[in-house]
């Protein structure tokens, strides 16, 4: 039983994760087509569910002429240790899933897994960076198979909180 109620119980990760909580203004360059990267602004909404268990994310904007929102439920799990994350959006039918570590040092949550690759149908690496700037600031780089294989960048953003 000792175990279940550590389980459950939010801690220290899962209060850093509810300190995100609110509105945050965005400028995302995407890379889809590296020779014009396209640039945007967008809205990221977070807030803390399930008993504070974990964070939900809503991203809303406009990305490569598009209307474009995403979801992302991320956790702490508090028996393997890990943050866990899912990711999906409008213009993809698959989910992205991560998992990884928060460096408090280096400020800077590094998270790896897989999403679908469209072209083939198969599982793709996915990497995300998010490096804390301050209390009211990060940034977000994400990476993941390039055509050929090797693993390009095609996200990056910077967030600042509405105040």
């Amino acid at each position: 039983m000792k175990a279940m109620i550590d389980f459950s119980t939010p801690g220290a990760m899962h209060k850093w994760l509810a300190d995100f909580s609110g509105e945050w203004d965005g400028m995302v360059v995407s890379f889809m087509n590296p020779a014009k990267p396209d640039t945007s602004k967008v809205i990221q909404t977070y807030s803390m569910a399930l008993n504070g268990l974990y964070q939900e994310a809503k991203l809303t904007g406009d990305m490569m002429g598009m209307s474009f929102e995403g979801r992302s439920i991320t956790g702490f799990d508090n028996a393997k240790k890990i943050f866990v994350s899912t990711w999906i959006d409008n213009l993809s039918s698959g989910f992205t899933f991560m998992s990884g570590q928060y460096d408090a040092t280096s400020k800077t949550m590094n998270l790896k897994g897989t999403q679908t690759n469209p072209m083939n149908g198969k599982d793709g690496n996915i990497r995300q960076v998010m490096k804390i700037i301050d209390a009211n600031t990060y940034k977000l780089e994400m990476y993941g198979d390039g055509p050929d294989g090797k693993e390009i960048k095609f996200m990056e953003g910077t967030f600042k909180r509405k105040k």
